[in-house]
Formats: structure tokens, sequence, C-alpha cells
């Protein structure tokens, strides 16, 4: 049995789960099983979000985190794999 790809959201998504289930009377694991999701899914978004600023999903600490300079990095990585060059951390 193969292992189940995890998928990929959207902030916008990620943003409204998190703010649902901060609503009175919901409760996190409500929201999650209506979106089909984890509960802890919900709790590590709230945690990031609470943690980091507004494009905490984006740049962190002038670090860009977002999804063009991650596919960047793996494909230097690929690069430096294929040369044979060890990737300097």
């Amino acid at each position: 049995m193969g292992r189940k790809r995890n998928q990929a959201y959207t902030e916008e998504f990620r943003r409204e789960a998190v703010k649902r289930s901060e609503q009175p009377g919901v409760t996190q694991a409500e929201v999650a099983k209506e979106l089909g999701l984890s509960s802890q899914q919900i709790a590590n978004w709230k945690r990031q979000f609470t943690r980091l600023s507004d494009k905490q999903f984006n740049t962190v600490d002038g670090v860009d985190y977002s999804k063009k300079e991650s596919e960047e990095v793996r494909r230097l990585r690929r690069e430096n794999k294929r040369l044979g060059k060890p990737l300097v951390s």
C-alpha cells in the first residue's frame, strides 16, 4: 500500500480553516472532519500563522520559501547531484 502524497492547500484555504476553527461553539475537530483534514493539520496551520508574519508561507527572516523559490532550489540540487557536487548548506 503506497503512502498518500500530501495535498497542497492554498494559503487562503488554510487561513479559512483556521478562522472557522476559532469560531465560538465550533471545535477544531468538527472543522477538520467537514473539510476532510486531520485536526492536527489545522493545529499546525494555526501555529504557523501565529508564529510567523502574514507572509509566513513565502518569506521568513528574509529567506524566500515561496513555491517558485523551492522549485529553483530543487532544480539546483538535482543539477548538483547530476554533476556529482555536494550541496553546500
